[in-house]
């Protein structure tokens, strides 16, 4: 059994990282939040989260106010150093892990014998066995699991999350976690340390078993979507309904196609198959093509959008929805704002903008004189063309009446009908 560890440190605390550390800080643990952004720093020292989750903002001011949470910008002593930073792709597709290095770098100098340290980013395979080689010439005096397994000096293991925003703080206790060590010892030391609050099943396995196992979850739900939105692209060329397709097919009992919609965002599916495809390009056809199908949907709504608009002389076109998913803030890698910043610098009409879940314009927006926010009703009432990229459940209210005179893109099946009965 390893030693009962008190104090934690995360590094990074966006999406995933703060949530984290607020459940472990709200069991009594000791955590020092660590991110290199000062206004997040300085919001969380107040109690308060720089996004929205659902009672997130409530833990948090409970555990600071506590005394059990403390944010800063750099790293300090600690029991366990969970690393929960962004590792997006480059413009070429491949891996950027520069911030992943760049937080091993950090904590390097306040490491001691006995540490534990998490990976929790998403990362290509053999990403924990490249932070032992980092460390190790960072820490020549320290042994790493890669070398010494079972007597190291640093325990070192990888354990991916799986959380929903909107849902996160549920999801981090409930849902399963996987414990990939470089040796035993770490994979367990890592376990017993999420045992604190992790309820769901648990298990024990290697680090490049749980890297790959992360992006195959990903991989296989974006594989999922592109069939959908693939075949959202042959009914339009046919000039059927998706919709109607998509439930008469699903009738089969073993059949269960997902709904299409403007395309994949998040930080997650758009981003992690291409670290699988980077490693082994002639072995992964079907996920390249996946990504290609989801990553070409934003721009098929927005060509099909731009050709409705262009039947009117000053056409003014709502579009329902910014963010990724329903009923977040989050614009990450979002097909709707990618569909919204390519009709604005096509300069083809007015652009009225409904996303109920962010106060202001974000950048690439905010800048353009042809596009405005504007409430839901506003924009219904005043368009000629009304394009639903995303289904919030404030957009299931709308009147159906206000939009039979339009022209209407629902790229999410929100204004649907019911298939008849027989």
């Amino acid at each position: 059994m390893t030693r009962t560890r008190q104090t934690i440190s995360v590094i990074g605390l966006g999406y995933v990282g703060l949530p984290t550390a607020a459940t472990f800080a709200s069991r009594g643990l000791h955590v020092i939040g660590v991110d290199i952004r000062e206004d997040a720093v300085e919001r969380i020292r107040t109690g308060q989260a720089h996004f929205i989750e659902p009672d997130l903002d409530i833990v948090l001011r409970a555990v600071v106010t506590a005394g059990n949470l403390r944010a800063t910008t750099h790293p300090e002593p600690a029991d366990a150093f969970l690393i929960a930073v962004p590792t997006p792709i480059r413009d070429d597709k491949t891996a950027d892990l520069t911030a992943v290095r760049s937080a091993l770098a950090s904590v390097a100098p306040v490491l001691k014998r006995g540490d534990l340290i998490i990976i929790e980013s998403t990362c290509p395979v053999g990403t924990t066995q490249g932070a032992a080689e980092q460390l190790r010439g960072l820490r020549p005096d320290l042994t790493f699991p890669d070398t010494d397994p079972e007597t190291s000096d640093i325990l070192l293991a990888y354990s991916p999350e799986r959380i929903l925003p909107g849902h996160t703080l549920r999801e981090l206790i409930e849902n399963p976690r996987t414990y990939g060590g470089l040796d035993h010892r770490s994979a367990v030391a890592a376990k017993e340390l999420y045992a604190v609050f992790a309820t769901g099943p648990q298990r024990l396995t290697t680090a490049p078993t749980a890297e790959l196992s992360k992006l195959v979850e990903n991989a296989y739900r974006d594989v999922n979507v592109a069939f959908a939105n693939e075949l959202s692209l042959v009914c339009d060329a046919l000039g059927l309904d998706v919709w109607s397709v998509i439930r008469l097919a699903n009738l089969h009992p073993r059949v269960n196609i997902l709904a299409p919609g403007a395309g994949v965002g998040g930080h997650c599916i758009p981003v992690d198959p291409w670290f699988i495809h980077e490693a082994l390009p002639q072995q992964t056809p079907l996920i390249r093509a996946s990504r290609e199908v989801n990553d070409g949907k934003p721009r098929f709504l927005a060509d099909k959008i731009a050709g409705i608009a262009s039947r009117f002389r000053e056409p003014k076109i709502a579009l329902l929805g910014l963010t990724y998913k329903p009923n977040v803030d989050d614009l990450r890698e979002s097909p709707a704002l990618h569909i919204a910043c390519d009709l604005a610098d096509r300069r083809i009409g007015q652009l009225m903008i409904v996303e109920p879940h962010v106060p202001e314009l974000p950048e690439g927006l905010s800048d353009r004189t042809n596009v405005e926010l504007m409430s839901l009703n506003d924009a219904v009432a005043a368009a000629d063309v009304v394009a639903v990229l995303v289904a919030h459940d404030r957009f299931r209210n709308l009147n159906r009446g206000a939009v039979s005179a339009k022209i209407v893109v629902d790229a999410v099946g929100l204004l649907a009908q019911p298939l008849e009965a027989a």
